[in-house]
């Protein structure tokens, strides 16, 4: 077999056992045969809410362990095809399962980002939050370029965003804005994008034309459904109203519609304009707080789940997480995982699905080794 062919069976073979790791294979297949059971019992329905629970966690088992069942007899039969073309000689033979397995290669590969995106909340929508740092029109145009870098990502998987309040900064760019990003896997694609971002670059408000470095934070947390309860009351928050922001004219808010809920024990903060109604603004804020609450909680769990992993929960303002570099040099660089770009352009332009692969196989598979270290 030629070494390319035997490099391609490892890396599929590598798949399926990460795969069968994933689904803890003994404990899923004991879990299938007693969901199959359940679903023939006539009672079941009684509850619908966790009858269809029960039946979308048979259907979820049922896919994936046929999936690995698949794979594994299709990577035995086209070892075996090689194997027997190289007998007879049948340079044909040879080249068809040669094809098959790279085609399975990529299978291998789909199948083990879709099992990254498996948490309590990865499949539902996901609020993002972005942040200016210190230094004014500088990290404000690159919180507005980063606002910019996700909207197109989000665009190139036909998720629907809806922009929930942006800050415009004095000169340029944004302060802040929250955006609402609707899509299967949304929150499971962009969880790991929470940290601080740098750009380093010539500055274009630099008449010196010096090279300058800006900083800003990104925060994702899921939207939640009617399944999850997080009790909150009146009681727990301040509200505040203000005017919303926005481009002036015939357009211009006159009335304090927009709304600011501030959670008093954990000090979290969420904001609305969207709508010219404060009613519709404040439910919308309502259920972004209820979310962030979620979120919070789901970090703790896997925080104790992960108390080794420190990359994990430390996702704070001070948790760099990627580097832009425009000049002298180009280099998109991720400080967890090592992965790199030297297209900070198609970056920039919403090219991030090699960054958010690589960061949720880290975070699923333990993390191993230190964080990398900065650049210059």
């Amino acid at each position: 077999m030629r070494a390319e062919t035997l490099n391609i069976v490892d890396e599929i073979r590598q798949a399926i056992t990460l795969l069968r790791r994933h689904f803890d294979w003994d404990q899923a297949v004991k879990r299938l045969e007693y969901l199959n059971s359940r679903a023939e019992d006539s009672s079941l329905w009684n509850d619908p809410i966790e009858a269809q629970k029960l039946m979308r966690e048979r259907q979820e088992l049922e896919e994936g362990i046929a999936a690995v069942k698949g794979m594994t007899q299709a990577l035995e039969d086209n070892i075996g095809l090689i194997e027997l073309g190289e007998e007879e000689g049948d340079n044909g033979v040879i080249a068809e399962a040669e094809a098959a397995l790279r085609s399975m290669q990529g299978e291998a590969k789909a199948r083990q980002v879709e099992t990254l995106l498996s948490g309590e909340a990865d499949a539902n929508d996901t609020y993002l939050e972005i942040h200016a740092g210190a230094g004014g029109t500088e990290s404000q145009d690159w919180a507005s370029m980063l606002l910019r870098m996700y909207t197109r990502w989000a665009e190139r998987r036909r998720f629907k965003v809806e922009v929930l309040e942006v800050h415009d900064g004095e000169e340029a760019g944004i302060k802040s804005a929250t955006v609402l990003i609707k899509g299967h896997n949304a929150y499971g694609w962009m969880k790991t994008e929470s940290g601080v971002h740098r750009l380093v670059r010539i500055s274009p408000y630099d008449s010196n034309a010096r090279r300058h470095t800006s900083f800003a934070s990104v925060w994702v947390y899921p939207v939640i459904d009617d399944t999850i309860e997080i009790d909150v009351s009146e009681s727990d928050v301040r509200i505040d109203t203000y005017r919303s922001s926005g481009s002036g004219g015939q357009h211009v808010n006159t009335t304090d519609s927009a709304v600011r809920i501030t959670h008093i024990a954990t000090g979290i903060a969420v904001a609305c304009q969207a709508e010219r109604s404060q009613h519709k603004n404040k439910a919308k804020a309502w259920e972004m707080l209820r979310s962030r609450l979620y979120e919070e909680e789901l970090k703790k769990r896997e925080a104790v789940a992960n108390a080794t992993e420190a990359s994990k929960s430390d996702i704070g303002w001070g948790h760099q997480i990627r580097s832009y570099v425009l000049q002298p040099y180009q280099l998109v660089k991720d400080l967890r995982t090592g992965v790199e770009s030297t297209s900070p352009s198609s970056v920039l332009d919403g090219d991030l699905d090699e960054f958010m692969e690589a960061s949720l196989s880290h975070r699923i598979e333990g993390g191993a080794g230190e964080v990398v270290a900065d650049l210059d």
